[in-house]
């Protein structure tokens, strides 16, 4: 067990260089967060200027172990100058490269965990890379089979049995196994990272109607009922399946501490629509501590000063409050 106040600094990458990540990491140094240690893993030239460019000073101290700075910043060289706005497959190594170290950082201890801003998909496959996201890309580099993707906010957490595919994939990739591992993780997660000690969680069905008795698809009474049956014999408290467009009901979410959504769409909107700009995103599952903000890189906005860094803050926030629960077990 780590004592708290030994505990070591979050990591936060600044995400894609043409994108706002730039923008919110400089407004961040004007005012940090009390008593949260952050380095920042960007390029120094590239937060300097977005800095200038929105009329903030920005003087941030190189990082050294046992820094007593509220933040200083680690710095990776960009492949070309970054222009607000502009996306250039150039810099995506330096994308994934700040992303990779981050990790390694964090599995080493030298950082207690990771907040992440927005990358963007499209540039990084247009430089011939497969990525789907934060999510995959952090289990890859970890090691870790399965992962699972929660967002909070407005008092919901959603999480999600499949996370960046096509829809027309969604149907076969909810199998037995996906929502068992999948509910093992995020049942794990609750309790120890959010000290939930027995969580309750409503599992939302695949189809309209959860299925209206097979007539609407059979994957809740071949695949998700089976599952349910299953843990809670073993203990777990799952409701469902139920219908999606019913569920997110205040009286349902108050007496829950969690809903599981079959894919990506089918419960983010609701969560974002409640509390864009203050969510967060958390990866469950993970041997290190991961959150980031809810949103995308806003190339329209970079460099505008027109941004809200609250969800920023909200996951800075949370990683630390998850480290601190971890060193405490």
């Amino acid at each position: 067990m780590i004592p708290e106040g030994n505990l070591a600094p979050l990591v936060l990458t600044a995400g894609e260089p043409a994108g706002i990540g730039p923008d919110l990491c400089a407004r961040l140094a004007q005012e940090p967060p009390a008593g949260i240690p952050i380095v920042l893993l960007a390029d120094r030239a590239l937060i300097e200027a977005r800095a200038a460019q929105l009329g903030l000073a920005c003087a941030l101290p190189d990082h050294a172990p046992g820094s007593a700075a509220p933040i200083s910043l680690l710095s990776l060289p960009l492949a070309e100058p970054a222009q607000a706005g502009r996306l250039d497959p150039a810099n995506t190594a330096y994308v994934l490269a700040s992303l990779r170290r981050a990790t390694e950082g964090c599995l080493s201890g030298e950082f207690s965990g990771l907040v992440t801003g927005p990358v963007h998909k499209g540039v990084i496959n247009d430089a011939g890379i497969a990525f789907t996201g934060h999510t995959e890309f952090l289990a890859e580099l970890t090691g870790t089979p399965r992962v699972v993707m929660m967002l909070t906010g407005a008092g919901m957490r959603v999480a999600l049995v499949t996370t960046h595919l096509p829809l027309s994939e969604v149907a076969a990739a909810i199998t037995p196994t996906a929502v068992r591992e999948t509910l093992h993780i995020l049942d794990a997660a609750l309790r120890r990272d959010f000290a939930i000690a027995a969580p309750r969680i409503l599992v939302a069905g695949l189809n309209p109607h959860a299925g209206e008795g097979g007539h609407l698809g059979r994957e809740e009474i071949e695949v998700i009922e089976p599952v349910l049956n299953q843990l809670r014999q073993a203990g777990m408290r799952l409701e469902g399946p139920l219908p999606a467009d019913t569920l997110f009901q205040r009286k349902f979410l108050d007496a829950c501490d969690a809903v599981l959504t079959m894919y990506h769409d089918q419960g983010l909107p609701v969560l974002k629509h409640a509390s864009f700009g203050e969510g967060i995103n958390v990866t469950l599952g993970l041997p290190i501590v991961r959150t980031s903000v809810d949103h995308g890189t806003a190339l329209e906005l970079a460099g505008s000063g027109r941004i809200d860094d609250g969800s920023l803050r909200a996951a800075i926030d949370l990683a630390w409050r998850m480290a601190q629960g971890r060193a405490r077990t």
